[in-house]
């Protein structure tokens, strides 16, 4: 199959072309540019996605893309810098790809100074979202590196990863905490049953991240793990964020421990930002710079909405406000009228609003005290669950079918049966919240449960609260598969840990308006 692509974005030339320009063989690699951290392909829909890779010096970037592995009739966009302004990372938007198709690409470095030297490329591939009702596949997690629970070469690294890429997933939702800014990671960290945990440690973990460099590093940190990079080059992600790409449970009142000498909470989370979107293959917003929201449509079956649930929170407290203001904004005006319109507007046979933290599930803000995330305790809807009670009566008097919460956060899996005859709140239609995760992190939980929407939990695996902080060789690191039928439209969830055993599922029949 050949590729159509604009002349506003792919240069004419073929890589057959490129490849009579002679090129230099130099004595020594150091001498080229090189690709530090791997390939990473993201935000990908019907015709196209964003590319990314991170020189080790000012240079540019070279992509070109194929419908074959052989890279057969390839074509070659035209270069983007990458700067040190930007820490050598470049991202670029490929459009105009057919649908339903996998899409081969290869990214190579060319020295700014010397145009003729170029790197060693680096080849990845991921799959456009079809046109036409054909299955799909995708798993879902988030907490990685967190809790000091780095990269264990004796473990296998970050192994859950390399579980989930034999699934040969669309695409990944990572649900968030996609680092530990405020985690160090020590080399060594003694067991319970008195082994020793040996992290791959690096200087710029050794403390909180405040600087942007320090937030960058922690990107780059988990961008060494093996499996990580295998993913990446394979599988696309589409990334939102939660507390701890800033600080843990952070919201702009935020007091910060003793360990930070940075102590403006507000620009610790804008170099947190800034990092966050340079070191993820993200569409970026033109309306609003470093915007995590967004709508991804990946065929007729799915369109997901990725929320954030961080830049827009009012400070946390007691979240007992009984009228919606400023003080119990979770989401946000702005961002809830968005997925109001983006969840009318939508014609997919299945809604996915992909949350970083889960809707009833307390999780207090401690040792401050207060509400960290929704649910405030039982009964009528206060504070921040204000929100959710608006949004989940709109959803039932539009009406709008089939929405699925998918979230992580607590690290623990779960799932969530929402019934309005057990729920405080009535006034909505019964779904589905999936809780997954960690990834590679410590396991925690369970929470205690808000029964202001009537959650009825059909499965749980936590470690209990005596056992609390389990390190990612216990087995308790899960991620969530999803598989929506093409025929059918059905939709199948499976929690899973990573040995890969499917711990348990459920099949979703669609309804329709």
């Amino acid at each position: 199959m050949t590729i159509k692509f604009s002349r506003r974005r792919f240069l004419s030339t073929s890589a057959g072309a490129l490849g009579a320009i002679a090129m230099p063989r130099l004595s020594r690699a150091a001498d080229r540019p090189a690709i530090t951290h791997g390939v990473q392909s993201g935000d990908v829909t019907v015709d196209g996605g964003v590319v990314w890779a991170r020189a080790d010096r000012p240079s540019q970037m070279l992509v070109e893309v194929a419908t074959t592995e052989s890279f057969k009739d390839s074509r070659a966009l035209p270069p983007i810098a990458a700067l040190p302004e930007s820490d050598f990372t470049a991202k670029m938007l490929l459009e105009n790809l057919p649908a339903g198709q996998d899409i081969f690409y290869r990214v190579r470095f060319r020295d700014l100074s010397h145009t003729a030297i170029e790197g060693e490329p680096v080849v990845g591939r991921f799959r456009t979202a079809p046109a036409d009702r054909r299955d799909v596949r995708f798993v879902w997690g988030g907490d990685v590196a967190g809790q000091g629970w780095g990269i264990n070469p004796d473990d296998g690294g970050m192994f859950t990863f390399s579980t989930m890429r034999k699934h040969r997933p669309d695409f990944f939702l990572h649900s968030g905490d996609t680092i530990y800014a405020d985690g160090p990671i020590v080399s060594e960290v003694k067991l319970a049953d008195g082994k020793t945990w040996k992290n791959v440690a690096i200087p710029e973990k050794a403390k909180v991240a405040e600087t942007l460099d320090e937030y960058r590093a922690a990107h780059k940190y988990n961008f060494t793990d093996d499996n990580v990079r295998a993913f990446n080059a394979e599988v696309p992600i589409f990334v939102q964020w939660d507390d701890h790409e800033v600080t843990n449970n952070w919201s702009m009142s935020k007091e910060l421990p003793a360990a930070y000498k940075e102590r403006n909470i507000s620009l610790l989370a804008a170099r947190a930002a800034r990092a966050f979107h340079e070191m993820y293959p993200m569409r970026e917003s033109i309306v609003e710079p470093c915007r995590v929201y967004r709508q991804i449509a990946y065929g007729p079956h799915l369109d997901v909405f990725v929320l954030d649930e961080r830049s827009y929170r009012g400070a946390n407290g007691a979240n007992l406000e009984t009228s919606y203001g400023p003080a119990s904004y979770f989401l946000g005006p702005d961002q809830i009228a968005w997925l109001k319109r983006g969840l009318l507007n939508s014609r997919a046979t299945w809604k996915v609003i992909a949350s970083d933290m889960p809707l009833s599930l307390i999780v207090s803000d401690t040792p401050k005290g207060g509400s960290e995330a929704f649910a405030q305790g039982d009964g009528p809807p206060r504070g921040r669950e204000l929100e959710i009670a608006d949004l989940l009566r709109f959803i039932k008097m539009a009406p709008i079918r089939n929405t699925v919460w998918l979230t992580a956060d607590v690290h623990y899996a779960a799932a969530h049966y929402y019934d309005p005859n057990k729920a405080q709140f009535q006034d909505f239609e019964p779904f589905w919240e999936f809780v997954s995760g960690p990834l590679h992190a410590g396991t925690f939980g369970p929470n205690q449960l808000d029964n202001t929407f009537g959650p009825d939990v059909r499965f749980i695996k936590a470690p209990g609260k005596d056992n609390q902080n389990l390190p990612p060789s216990a087995g308790m690191q899960f991620f969530g598969h999803v598989r929506i039928d093409g025929g059918s439209g059905q939709m199948t969830v499976t929690l899973r840990d990573r040995a890969d055993v499917a711990l348990w599922s459920t099949t979703l029949d669609p309804t329709s308006a």
